[in-house]
């Protein structure tokens, strides 16, 4: 609807252009704004405020003017001048109706696809495959994957890309370990088991042993250049640790897969020519023995410019060759229109330089879109990074498990007479839907406070209290044993709740593009809470089952119908399951 409107307010500025009332090279910028309070109408602009300066007009009556020569349009019942030059549009309620059938009968719920899809590559999760998955991953992995759901749902060609870290100094050690354990004949897979523990022991045997250090490091050129015996040993440790994060994908219900797995190591054979390529741009320049591309647009508090290292005087490559690599595979071979990267905002800096490298070396072309989506932290009630009691970061699947065990006491408690499969399968869903609805409901920028107690409860904008309120609108087609989607009949308004409820089902596509364009979740949230409120709102204003009529009983069932389409589409694209009965 905003979109129509815009296109309105368009149509009147191309008439004025004609008519030289305003010249043809001022092409102001037309925005739409929900207004807060309805008496003003629906919708406001302030187009008159922004062209009355340099138009040197009243802006009132350039406002009437502007007024005047919008098209006539079955969506708009009225538009009013308000304050300084404010124009207010009140939608037709009959409008409104005919767009609530109209998205009950589409399978796509009226969301737009796009007239220009685009091939998107989003670059999320990328856990460190030297560890178990730890709740810093969490917020990488749960925000891109709303986000690559919801750049899908509009028609565009989402590539998942999951850049694990599964290369570097680190894996010599890990691979000298298991060098040892096999030496004495125990099974390499069962101590894989605990990630956790392998890593910390392969680190003591480190630190505790200088022939173990020699051997490390040794075993670290011989993985880099391509020894077999290395490259066996690094293919078994890294599809043991792979199962362990497709572990916790399948508990978190995201959709990456092994398939979307391109990690560091994918781009080892490229990084030298990452580097000559570099070199032919006149980019590279040697500094105190390592090679480094210096920015212009870097500098240090002295002025000087900060350099990106590309390789270190060692030979050695660093994060920011592997990342440039990635980029130009990601343009060359995935012909990417956009790339997101879903990562923690303390390493702005890193993509930054790395964005800007790739452009002055032509990796990408100059109008795809390379987009840095940074996220907080999450932090503990103490107002500090959040860790466990004993100050480790808490495992992601520990986390879990605890989210999981509380849900079930509060079922449990509510439900005593369910079965036992029931009440796990229902604590399962509310579980992990609680803690990832917890993070997505946050502005991803913000940091946010980590609490049990508040993403479990029923009340306010929580997963318990989204997926009961799908529960509730479900119910009343169970309890009628009506099929939710075999309704028919017309929607016609008689009620003021109706109206509300009906303006806010249809702001489901604004939303939906501003979660794509922006990468942010927590708009989709607080809009299925606002759909929630205003469904509460008006099932306790208008009776549905035992309406005054039946074609008032027919229509209000299609509202509560698209009510339950809609959060359960918004909560899909989340990534959250919802449930029938709870």
């Amino acid at each position: 609807m905003k979109t129509k409107i815009q296109k309105l307010l368009e149509q009147s500025i191309a008439t004025l252009h004609s008519q030289g009332i305003i010249p043809k090279d001022i092409e102001p910028r037309i925005t739409i704004d929900r207004t807060k309070d309805k008496s003003h109408g629906d919708f406001a602009n302030n187009l008159a405020l922004i062209l009355a300066k340099p138009l040197k007009q009243n802006p009132r009556e350039l406002a009437q003017i502007i007024v005047q020569n919008i098209p006539v349009s079955d969506l708009i019942l009225k538009m009013e001048i308000a304050g300084p030059g404010f124009i207010n549009f009140f939608l037709n309620p009959h409008y409104l109706e005919l767009q609530v059938a109209s998205a009950y009968d589409n399978s796509h719920l009226k969301v737009k696809i796009s007239a220009t899809p685009q091939t998107i590559v989003v670059d999320y999760s990328s856990p460190n495959l030297a560890k178990e998955m730890h709740v810093g991953h969490l917020r990488s992995t749960i925000i891109g994957d709303a986000v690559a759901r919801t750049l899908e749902f509009l028609g565009n060609k989402v590539i998942r890309q999951n850049h694990v870290g599964d290369w570097g100094t680190q894996f010599g050690m890990l691979l000298a370990y298991m060098e040892e354990l096999r030496g004495k004949g125990e099974v390499i897979n069962k101590t894989l088991a605990n990630l956790e523990v392998f890593y910390r022991a392969a680190k003591c045997r480190f630190d505790e042993s200088d022939a173990f250090a020699s051997r490390a490091r040794e075993l670290v050129v011989a993985l880099q250049k391509g020894n077999n015996e290395c490259l066996i040993l690094w293919k078994e440790f890294k599809t043991m640790s792979l199962s362990h994060c497709q572990e916790a994908y399948e508990r978190l219900g995201v959709s990456l897969t092994t398939d979307d797995v391109r990690g560091e190591s994918a781009y080892n054979d490229d990084l030298a020519d990452v580097m000559k390529a570099l070199e032919a741009k006149g980019l590279l320049k040697e500094s105190q023995g390592a090679k480094c591309v210096f920015l212009d647009n870097f500098k240090n508090k002295n002025g000087e410019s900060v350099p990106v290292i590309i390789q270190k005087k060692d030979g050695g490559f660093l994060y920011a060759t592997s990342d440039l690599a990635a980029l130009r595979y990601r343009q060359e071979i995935l012909n990417a229109d956009r790339v997101l990267y879903f990562v923690d905002a303390r390493q702005a800096l890193h993509f930054q330089q790395v964005f800007e490298v790739a452009r002055q070396a032509h990796f990408v072309k100059q109008d795809t879109k390379l987009e840095f989506m940074a996220f907080g932290t999450v932090m503990g009630q103490d107002g500090r990074p959040f860790k466990t009691r004993t100050g480790a970061t808490p495992k992601l699947a520990d986390l879990l498990t605890e989210a999981t065990d509380r849900a079930y006491v509060l079922v449990k408690e509510k439900n005593i007479h369910r079965s036992e499969e029931d009440l796990q399968q229902i604590a399962r869903v509310i579980g992990i839907s609680s803690v990832k609805y917890a993070d997505l409901s946050k502005n991803r920028t913000s940091n946010y406070t980590f609490s049990f107690e508040t993403m479990l409860s029923f009340e306010g904008n929580t997963a318990p209290y989204l997926l009961y309120a799908y529960v509730r609108v479900v119910s009343i087609f169970n309890k009628a044993k009506i099929d939710l989607d075999g309704l028919t009949g017309d929607v016609a308004f008689t009620h003021e709740k109706e109206i509300v409820l009906a303006n806010k089902l249809m702001q489901f596509n604004d939303v939906i593009n501003q979660v794509g364009q922006q990468g942010l979740p927590h708009l989709l949230c607080g809009y299925l809470y606002e759909v929630a409120g205003a469904f509460s709102s008006f099932y306790e204003a208008c009776p549905i089952l035992i309406a005054e009529t039946d074609s008032q009983r027919q229509s209000r069932l299609k509202l509560a119908a698209l009510t339950a389409k809609r959060l359960q589409k918004g909560l899909h694209l989340l990534g959250i399951n919802t449930l029938e009965r709870m």
